[in-house]
């Protein structure tokens, strides 16, 4: 059964149906930043990492437009950055590449727009590749120091937007909270020097198991399948709220 207030996501997650999204984290409040967990409840388009379940609600995930909408989002992302895969510490661990393998990305369909952004090598412990970063507030929400201050924060404007660290704040870092920084991010735009590449390539997370294979293996217990195709549990279905 889904928990009521529980959000659509971690209720499906619970119940082996898989909804992508780059920018949701566990135990930290959503934001909906990078879109991509879009299905349609009732007919209109909403997120599921910020709307909580509800009696009555019907819910289309993996239907055709849907899936069209969130491949059009992972293409904007890979044409609007600089991401070079096969040179990048975190590929086969990039939760972007791996949602690319996963909708059978080759070539974005829009034109790459090789932005000129740089690598800000200042901290001690931290690289910040600004290439690479996808703005989607992870590391923002999530890394405190501390004394729970924010080490992370937008600058900038409009196209120009960045993430940056503090500088005060961010030569304070332990090596755990930089490690964390790290794993928190879903592409390689945070990396612990000289930590890159540990897991060597082929071992890592998504050269084994494609994202979402560990969720859509589960079980389903919770969700009443109302899609004609009675194998196919993550099309269009209705969460009980109890």
């Amino acid at each position: 059964m889904a928990i009521k207030g529980q959000y659509l996501i971690d209720a499906a997650r619970e119940n082996g149906i898989y909804i992508p999204s780059l920018c949701n984290y566990p135990g930290i409040k959503p934001k909906g930043s990078c879109r991509i967990c879009t299905v349609r409840v009732n007919g209109k388009i909403m997120t599921a990492c910020t709307t909580p379940v509800a009696d009555k609600m019907s819910v289309e995930n993996n239907v055709k437009d849907i899936e069209e909408l969130r491949k059009s989002i992972i293409e904007l992302l890979f044409i609007e950055g600089n991401h070079f895969c096969p040179a990048c510490e975190k590929s086969g661990n990039c939760e972007l590449q791996a949602l690319a393998y996963r909708y059978k990305i080759m070539v974005p369909r829009f034109p790459y727009s090789f932005p000129k952004r740089q690598v800000d090598a200042t901290n001690p412990k931290l690289i910040k590749d600004q290439n690479r970063c996808i703005l989607c507030k992870r590391c923002i929400r999530v890394i405190k120091d501390e004394k729970g201050r924010t080490i992370f924060a937008y600058r900038r404007r409009g196209k120009h937007v960045e993430i940056g660290l503090d500088p005060k704040i961010g030569k304070e870092l332990s090596d755990e909270t930089a490690i964390n920084a790290m794993d928190v991010c879903p592409v390689g735009a945070l990396l612990v020097r000289e930590k890159g590449f540990d897991i060597p390539i082929g071992e890592r997370k998504y050269d084994k198991t494609p994202i979402g294979n560990d969720i859509e293996h589960m079980k389903p217990t919770c969700f009443t399948n109302t899609n004609k195709n009675e194998n196919n549990c993550s099309n269009m279905w209705v969460p009980s709220d109890h």
